[in-house]
């Protein structure tokens, strides 16, 4: 496969492994709930790439459709490289704005782009599906950093959205379109809503002895080139043979073989008319072909900016935002790639029309599907998370219904708070409250998330997984930690070992190994990174 090189590209290759864990700072002021929690529905307000990891230990692996509008990198946006890459080349970047004169603004899209995707497709789940709006600028070199950071193979479809419900005049090629690129973690297991809606027609006017619903369409074809394989007869109810005439006498044909009809009897019905008997197969509403899913999308059926635009008013009575994007085309995309109870993640928020599509689908269908946005920018509380206050409460001059009554629901917000260092724990430096730390520690060492429902500090255990039991002997106390050791009492306080192994956290320890293997007590010292634990 080809691969595709850029400037810094292998200061940025592994990045995303050494991005520090921060704490997540919850904010009851901007939030929308009786208490929060990161189980709800989330806001974060901090650098998205630190925010990706500080998910990771309760979100990997299990959101099922990421959607991202990152900066389309066209010399005009004002966005600047802010990774703090160690690399005298990306220390020159940070800070400066990226404009049309720059020449490395492609390399400097690409650093900040992959570190990105690694820990998005960490977050996805298996059967998940990830979108990505970009135009013509940086298409084709995100087709192809998508291409190593996902696999060529998990390629599902390159979606053309008309963005613009009208040309330009001014310009010699009037650009109407951007493109979605769709990309899975596995694409054998991704199975996309391509069903046609769950409503059923009025034609579907029948009902069979099991209640199942169904319309009838002619055996005989209605006109067209005529098959001499399928013209054959038919034995009707009293016995008479039926060919496929036409009205006008003229040769016709049916729409299957003798062979499939046979197969398909229970399928077939006959009806007496006029002119004797007519042969018709039943469409069942429930077993209605999926449809193929379009790559081009238009305006009419997913909305343009110009939707979008006055959706925006329609909410703050303004102009608040540049580039927003419909509803409709949210909407459309996690109905194809979700189910009523699946995680939708959204980590260059924006004005937060991801959340709005979300709330919107659960409105209509009972659908309890969770969204988790992240915004690095100072509006995220003014507009992000102010935009889906009004939708949750309501907005009075809405059209929609819905809308204007609200769609209800809660959200936390939390602010990115100072990384967790391992290595400043034992100074006094930085250090972070009992819970962050379990959270970080159970997570890096087991790989499992952690339901913060289980901690008993007291106790000193902070949960259990597959292979662990896990305690953690902290206190966000220096001069307390400079005195604390895991001992002989504390141990036996942990009291008789089950069939799990007791995996321990603490600054130091006062046991031998063979103290430690008679209790199934594996050890970690706190000061050090934590790795997946090995036998």
């Amino acid at each position: 496969m080809p691969s595709l090189q850029f400037k810094g590209k292998q200061f940025v290759a592994n990045y995303h492994l050494g991005v520090p864990y921060c704490e997540l700072i919850p904010q009851k002021s901007k939030s929308l709930t009786a208490k929060t929690s990161l189980h709800d529905n989330l806001i974060l307000h901090g650098d998205n790439l630190k925010a990706l990891k500080a998910l990771l230990p309760t979100y990997a692996g299990k959101v099922k459709c990421i959607y991202i509008d990152p900066p389309y990198n066209t010399g005009n946006e004002g966005w600047a490289y802010n990774d703090a890459v160690n690399s005298p080349m990306h220390k020159e970047w940070l800070g400066e704005t990226v404009d049309r004169e720059d020449l490395t603004r492609h390399d400097k899209w690409l650093c900040m782009m992959m570190p990105r995707l690694k820990l998005l497709r960490d977050l996805l789940r298996e059967d998940g599906a990830i979108f990505v709006s970009i135009d013509d600028n940086e298409v084709a070199h995100l087709r192809m950093l998508m291409d190593e950071v996902f696999g060529e193979e998990n390629f599902v479809a390159n979606v053309i959205w008309e963005k613009s419900d009208s040309p330009r005049m001014d310009a010699k090629f009037s650009v109407r379109h951007d493109h979605i690129l769709i990309y899975t973690n596995n694409k054998n297991i991704f199975a996309p809503n391509n069903y046609i809606d769950e409503e059923i027609p009025e034609h579907y006017n029948k009902k069979d002895a099991n209640g199942r619903v169904y319309y009838l369409k002619p055996l005989r074809v209605m006109g067209g080139n005529i098959s001499e394989s399928l013209f054959y007869p038919l034995i009707a109810p009293d016995g008479t043979k039926v060919l496929p005439f036409e009205s006008s006498g003229a040769k016709g044909c049916w729409r299957w073989s003798k062979k499939k009809i046979e197969a398909e009897i229970e399928r077939i019905e006959w009806i007496s008319g006029k002119n004797g008997w007519n042969p018709y197969f039943k469409i069942y509403a429930d077993k209605r072909k999926a449809m193929p899913i379009e790559t081009i999308w238009n305006h009419q059926e997913v909305g343009s900016n110009r939707t979008s635009k006055n959706e925006m008013r329609t909410i703050f009575s303004e102009d608040l935002f540049d580039t927003p994007k419909p509803v409709s085309l949210l909407k459309k995309i996690i109905q194809l790639s979700t189910d009523k109870d699946s995680i939708i993640l959204d980590s260059f928020a924006g004005s937060g029309t991801t959340a709005h599509a979300v709330l919107a689908l659960n409105a209509e269908d009972g659908g309890n599907r969770k969204f988790i946005l992240v915004e690095c920018e100072d509006y995220a509380d003014t507009i992000t998370a102010e935009r889906v206050r009004r939708v949750m409460r309501g907005v009075p001059n809405a059209k929609d219904e819905k809308l204007r009554k609200g769609f209800g629901g809660s959200f936390s917000y939390f602010d990115l708070g100072k990384e967790i260092e391992m290595k400043t724990i034992l100074n006094g430096k930085r250090l972070p409250s009992y819970s962050e730390l379990a959270r970080y520690v159970f997570y890096t060492a087991t790989g499992e998330e952690w339901n913060e429902k289980t901690l008993n500090e007291k106790r000193h255990f902070i949960g259990e997984s597959h292979e662990y039991e896990v305690y953690l002997f902290y206190e966000p106390d220096s001069a307390k930690l400079r005195s604390l050791a895991f001992n002989l009492t504390l141990a036996d306080k942990l009291g008789k070992p089950k069939e799990k192994k007791r995996l321990v956290f603490a600054p130091t320890k006062f046991l031998n190994q063979r103290q430690l293997d008679e209790r199934k007590i594996v050890f970690s010292q706190l000061p050090f990174e934590i790795y997946q634990l090995t036998e």
